[in-house]
């Protein structure tokens, strides 16, 4: 059964046109064949991506959510295969009373584990575990000429590097074996470091690295002048023993509603980070807390993207090399300052050395800073244009999962790898990013 309907990502940008809508409940089940359109087909999970990686305007969307069985365990091991329609929250439900956890968690439990693998998403643990696809063991992929191939290292060893992070366009992912982290609880034992500036967060860093298995900064890009760059290193390890704190619940608040205009603006933004500052240095700096505020904060609110009105918002995510990133970052705090647009939240973290595992894996050696922007109109993508330029002269990149607008040349000076992604891209499979990203002439 299907339909045609909008579709909207997690920015909640205005979008054009629609896709129809084909809903997956087993995986082995043969792909539509009467989809292959103007747009061809792409999956959906759960609709997390930011920008328009996940949209295939008059085309098709198979939605996974309905693939969410676990196909098989190894509770000595950890070694788990599920269907890729799995939440990572639903992983955790069931794994984590059994003593293993994700290897990897970005900051959402609400995505798809066949999201995860799409977007090489990366935690807070890069430098020491890698990314995602770094602990996938191998994967089901069914291609759109009705064939199913198992992909791993050393089995149809390029279609797998280019599955993974390769934004879905390689074909189905149906299942993944996927190797756990064993843990002995649900709690984490957790040390808040107040830094003035970049170079005390660089040193900072490199110190909690060498204790912390999980290490994740907030910057206040509302800070005055004087006091930019100033924000608060948060680390954290699996603590030992059973979970002493009680999960909140699926979401503690939610939000109704989409207000007629974005509550994120320069007084709120100013509000929001100075309370967020005083709440987090005027504690304690070391405390045991449940796992989920530490990696999940934003999932107790509902919602919680309707705050930005009708008119969403920009996710912008780049990294910058090793040799360019205090100088880089500096200067894009510094443009942000100047454009009088703030970032709600602003989350800056280290990447380790570790060789990426698929062809347009994001992750790199290097620091990597995560912004979000009320959509202003031209004012906003006009101080993105000014990031990417930044990002471009630094030899950085910019995120593909969390982008809506990044032009073709710079798409393609970021990931010099995109054509062999082409070449092994299932012919029936597009998205609105790909085609905006490859078919550009500008």
């Amino acid at each position: 059964m299907s339909d045609r309907t909008v579709h909207r990502s997690w920015g909640r940008l205005p979008t054009k046109g629609s896709s129809r809508i084909v809903n997956l409940n087993w995986r082995h089940d043969e792909l539509p064949s009467d989809s292959l359109g103007q747009g061809g087909l792409l999956c959906h999970g759960n609709g997390r991506s930011y920008g328009d990686s996940c949209l295939n305007d008059e085309g098709t969307l198979l939605l996974t959510r309905g693939l969410d069985r676990i196909i098989d365990f190894d509770p000595a091991t950890g070694l788990l295969e599920c269907e890729s329609g799995l939440l990572l929250q639903e992983l955790l439900e069931l794994m984590l009373p059994q003593g293993w956890f994700p290897p990897v968690v970005p900051g959402t439990q609400l995505i798809t584990i066949g999201g995860a693998v799409a977007n090489d998403i990366h935690g807070k643990n890069h430098h020491l575990a890698s990314s995602f696809g770094s602990h996938i063991r191998s994967l089901e992929l069914v291609r759109s000429d009705g064939s199913r191939l198992q992909c791993s290292p050393s089995e149809h060893a390029e279609l797998f590097r280019a599955t993974i992070g390769g934004l879905g366009l390689t074909g189905f992912i149906s299942s993944v074996r996927l190797q756990l982290k064993s843990v002995s609880g649900g709690d984490i034992d957790q040390e808040m470091i107040p830094f003035s500036n970049l170079a005390e967060f660089f040193t900072a860093n490199e110190d909690s690295e060498k204790r912390f298995e999980h290490t994740v900064a907030w910057v206040d890009c509302a800070a005055p002048a004087s006091s930019l760059g100033r924000g608060i290193l948060i680390c954290g390890n699996h603590a030992e023993g059973e979970s002493t704190r009680k999960a909140r619940g699926r979401s503690l608040i939610s939000v109704p509603f989409t207000p007629p205009i974005s509550l994120v603006n320069g007084p709120s933004l100013r509000l929001f980070n100075e309370l967020y500052r005083q709440k987090q240095t005027m504690g304690s700096r070391r405390t045991r807390i449940h796992h989920q505020p530490f990696f999940f904060p934003l999932d107790s609110v509902r919602n919680w993207n309707r705050i930005y009105g009708p008119r969403g918002f920009y996710q912008y995510q780049m990294v910058i090399p090793p040799e360019s990133s205090e100088a880089a970052i500096g200067e894009i705090l510094h443009q942000i300052k100047l454009s009088g647009t703030g970032s709600f939240l602003a989350v800056l973290k280290r990447f380790g050395n570790q060789e990426a595992p698929g062809l347009l894996s994001f992750c790199r050696p290097g620091t990597t800073l995560a912004l979000d922007f009320p959509n202003r109109g031209e004012r906003t993508t006009a101080l993105l244009d000014r990031l990417d330029q930044i990002t471009l002269d630094a030899g950085g990149a910019v995120y593909c999962a969390k982008d809506a607008r990044m032009s073709g040349p710079s798409f393609r000076t970021y990931y010099p790898q995109w054509q062999e992604l082409e070449n092994l891209r299932d012919p029936a499979f597009s998205s609105n990013f790909w085609r905006r990203v490859t078919e550009s002439p500008s």
